[in-house]
């Protein structure tokens, strides 16, 4: 007779995958997050953003912050405690896509950057990329939750 209390929920091989991925992508959010705000224009121009540009991210406002760090360090903690396999993965990701959708809609609908340059023109979709990865990283980690595979 087997003890079916004892038994747990075996991580499945694309966990690791997501949570590794996941973690080097939104490591390089945070490595970005770190630069803009200690480098500022500075670390912009390295990257290649003109002056418009520039000061435009350079005169964001204030408030902008809140849903900054919740996308970026939202991110970074999700993908940490999804490879802890913590059901606290599914908050921290529900934060960050939060966090990704009122950055886009403010950037997107509100106050819009100025046109990038044109060896930066692709960047132009990054909060749409960015966004989509957020909900499917939270969808992710709702559904290992849901499987029993999060504790």
């Amino acid at each position: 007779m087997t003890d079916n209390t004892s038994m747990t929920t075996s991580t499945p091989w694309h966990l690791w995958l997501v949570g590794v991925v996941s973690l080097l992508w939104n490591g390089f959010g945070g490595y970005d997050f770190i630069m803009t705000t200690t480098q500022g224009a500075t670390y912009m121009q390295a990257a290649g953003f003109d002056q418009p540009l520039i000061d435009y991210y350079m005169g964001m406002p204030t408030w902008m912050y809140v849903p900054w760090v919740l996308g970026v360090w939202g991110a970074v903690a999700g993908s940490i405690l999804l490879l802890m396999r913590s059901r606290f993965a599914v908050w921290a990701f529900g934060l960050s896509l939060i966090g990704a959708v009122v950055s886009l809609i403010y950037g997107q609908f509100i106050n819009p950057p100025p046109a990038l340059p044109a060896e930066l023109a692709m960047m132009s979709y990054m909060p749409w990329v960015i966004t989509a990865i957020a909900v499917f990283l939270a969808w992710y980690a709702w559904a290992m939750a849901k499987k029993g595979v999060l504790r």
